[in-house]
């Protein structure tokens, strides 16, 4: 897998290795929150151990992250000294790592109240979020949530109709397409793409569709199969 280095100013092979540690440094929002779960699920899924830890800054401590499909990290006390992290996520280029360095700007926008009130699930939130490649700028607009809001209950009741079907192997290709592009600098975009034309073609049976959008969103965690079995 490789991710842009910020401090190489190009994309760089992760550090090879059984552990990789992976470290949240301060000032950043949610949205590196996420780009961190996306980091450890896609090792995970590799068979990598990959902890995340979070530097003491009250921007990323408080809050329930778990909403957003993200498991907790561990959080360091104010007078822990940093860890030897092999991989450093950071808001701003004012950053002396010792180690590859992924840059990701915080989101902009007062989205939180926008979710309350429209009553939205959270994972619209972490969809938009993925919408936009890691390193541009974000704005999460009520325009912005509400349209992700809407991809993702088509996804889910795509998904709560093909589990209807009779049952299929998943389609690799599909899968694989999606896959790479994760592992090509964090392509989320794309991969959320390639659901899409999984949904679209006619040549991918339902059973098919259903156990590759459920194979994949072990590492999107966009809570897609939330609709099967709804009335």
């Amino acid at each position: 897998m490789r991710i842009y280095d910020h401090r190489t100013g190009q994309a760089e092979d992760l550090p090879s290795g059984r552990v990789l540690r992976v470290q949240v440094l301060e000032g950043a929002g949610h949205r590196a929150l996420v780009v961190a779960d996306l980091l450890r699920r896609i090792g995970e899924r590799a068979g990598r151990e990959v902890p995340v830890a979070c530097s003491p800054d009250l921007s990323v401590r408080d809050g329930d992250w778990t909403d957003y499909n993200i498991a907790p990290f561990e959080l360091l006390g104010w007078d822990a000294p940093p860890p030897d992290a092999d991989l450093y996520i950071a808001s701003s280029t004012n950053v002396d790592a010792g180690a590859p360095c992924v840059l990701v700007p915080p989101e902009s926008g007062d989205w939180h109240p926008v979710l309350a009130d429209a009553g939205m699930d959270p994972l619209a939130a972490r969809l938009a979020m993925l919408e936009v490649r890691y390193r541009d700028p974000l704005e999460l607009t009520a325009s912005r949530l509400m349209t992700a809001a809407a991809r993702l209950d088509a996804w889910r009741s795509l998904v709560a109709g093909w589990a209807r079907s009779p049952g299929r192997p998943m389609d690799r290709d599909h899968a694989r397409r999606a896959e790479a592009a994760l592992g090509d600098d964090l392509d989320s975009p794309a991969a959320l793409a390639v659901l899409d034309e999984i949904a679209a073609d006619p040549d991918v049976p339902p059973g098919a569709k259903l156990e590759t959008f459920i194979h994949l969103d072990l590492t999107l965690a966009l809570g897609l199969v939330a609709a099967i079995g709804a009335s």
